[in-house]
């Protein structure tokens, strides 16, 4: 079924004494646990809002709302994926305790070893299709709240640095935040430099590229 050709291990000896393969692979499979779970609350991050999170993304409606919140919509596969990933975790812990119960060349906890691997390989199986095919897929991005949030961060200031230095910088930074102005809309105004001239400075796709925008 697989086409994968399974082999009896040369050390018969080892292989009954250990279970180190067992505990080696639940090991890889809490390694995307962990990894999944990191990319699961960042797309619950981005789609977080609309008011008051940061609304960076709208992920698929799979739901027709909130058992509680009429109209709000939960992002059901992430918090699934979360879930299985932390279920793979305690997996692991439990197929770690019994990898090292083994006494000489006996290992009574051969069962839920088997078990609680096969449970990992199955849920997390499942659980990264559904990711992909119905959150990472098909989410849209929202470019105007990226943008407007771009536009308005202290950051791009450093870009002028070198042009402007540093405390001139600083304080296009404190008076864009301070006023809920863009960093481009100060600078004009303090710098007196063309506001062409600024927008190539401040382009933030070019300074994602590295080096001194001169």
């Amino acid at each position: 079924m697989t086409d994968i050709e399974f082999v009896s291990k040369p050390d018969k000896f080892e292989a009954l004494a250990a279970q180190d393969t067992a505990v080696e692979v639940s090991g890889q499979l809490r390694t995307l646990a962990v990894s999944l779970t990191k990319i699961a609350n960042d797309l619950r991050w981005m789609n977080s809002g609309p008011l008051a999170g940061l609304g960076e993304i709208t992920l698929p409606s799979l739901q027709p709302g909130s058992s509680i919140m009429p109209g709000k919509v939960n992002p059901v596969i992430p918090e699934a994926t979360t879930m299985v990933a932390a279920q793979v975790i305690g997996n692991d812990a439990t197929i770690a305790v019994a990898g090292q119960a083994g006494n000489f060349q006996l290992n009574v906890m051969l069962p839920v070893i088997a078990y609680n691997l096969l449970q990992s390989i199955e849920i997390i199986s499942n659980v990264c299709r559904l990711l992909a095919d119905r959150a990472i897929a098909d989410f849209e991005v929202n470019e105007e709240v990226l943008r407007a949030s771009l536009e308005r961060n202290p950051i791009l200031v450093t870009a002028l640095n070198t042009v402007i230095g540093y405390e001139k910088g600083a304080a296009i930074a404190k008076q864009a935040y301070a006023e809920g102005r863009t960093v481009l809309e100060v600078a004009c105004e303090q710098t007196g430099m063309p506001e062409e001239e600024l927008r190539r400075l401040l382009d933030a796709a070019a300074l994602t590229r590295g080096g001194i925008q001169s």
